[in-house]
């Protein structure tokens, strides 16, 4: 039964004695019964309605900490952000990633009409994050044999980097059908942190015994830096210098310097 106190004074002295084995945090006043006002009364007291209402005084009761609730583990567990529908894999025996030429489009892999979940990836040859990634990118279909992995040049395929906001490479997106559903925005590219990506996002666990080996150093994706002309880029800077040259001719201040553009400007 819960010990009582008749004032808050000896209830801190009680408590403070370490007397109670348990440890209350909480105090709650409790009024008495006015019943037994004069059940309790000993010879000589006086007993009626004035002395029981001298009698009920709130007196403080120890409250305990109530135990916490378990919480619901089905309850706690985040869903899943995109239900993506499992492939069927059987009969499949090697799980590989594709790699889209120049002639290839991606909405040809992706099905509208399905919830099936495909990771792309927008990447370049001669970035050195795309290379670092090749290897952990290349080991993923091993740790998630339902979903499906492509992998694309951004450079050969720059209408499809301007719809996705491709603005940087490497960039991954999540795509149900042919939906992006969510974008890979950590800085840190390895095989447990896409493993983290893909679990928080569709909910399904990766194959606890896949590890990045040297087959997937060597592809499909390369791993390798390549060396080549960004043709795009050229483009721009010839573009940029000869509208500068052109800008610097037509100035008012260095007609001078051109024969025959003071008399023209006399005229």
């Amino acid at each position: 039964e819960p010990v009582r106190y008749r004032t808050a004074e000896m209830a801190d002295a009680m408590l403070g004695s370490g007397a109670l084995p348990e440890q209350p945090v909480l105090l709650s006043a409790v009024p008495a019964e006015a019943s037994g006002a004069c059940d309790g009364a000993a010879a000589g007291e006086a007993c009626g309605p004035a002395a029981a209402q001298a009698r009920e005084q709130p007196v403080l009761e120890p409250v305990l900490p109530a135990p916490a609730e378990e919480q619901n583990g089905t309850d706690s567990a985040k869903a899943p952000k995109v239900n993506c529908e499992e492939r069927n894999t059987t009969g499949i025996d090697r799980f590989t990633l594709q790699i889209l030429n120049v002639s290839q489009d991606l909405m040809e892999f992706l099905n509208p009409n399905s919830s099936d979940c495909t990771l792309v990836l927008f990447y370049t040859p001669w970035c050195r994050f795309s290379a670092s990634l090749a290897p952990h990118f290349n080991s993923l279909p091993r740790a998630f044999p339902t979903l499906r992995f492509l992998a694309l040049d951004a450079s050969q395929h720059s209408s499809l980097s301007t719809r996705f906001g491709t603005v940087a490479v490497p960039n991954i997106l999540l795509f149900q059908g042919a939906k992006p559903m969510a974008r890979f925005n950590h800085t840190d590219r390895t095989l447990e942190t896409l493993k983290d990506f893909i679990f928080n996002q569709t909910g399904i666990e990766a194959k606890s015994d896949v590890s990045v080996t040297e087959a997937d150093w060597e592809g499909p994706l390369p791993s390798v830096l390549t060396k080549g002309i960004d043709w795009l880029l050229l483009f721009s800077v010839l573009f940029l210098a000869g509208f500068v040259m052109y800008a610097t001719i037509r100035t008012e201040s260095i007609r001078w310097l051109i024969p025959g553009q003071e008399h023209e400007h006399q005229e």
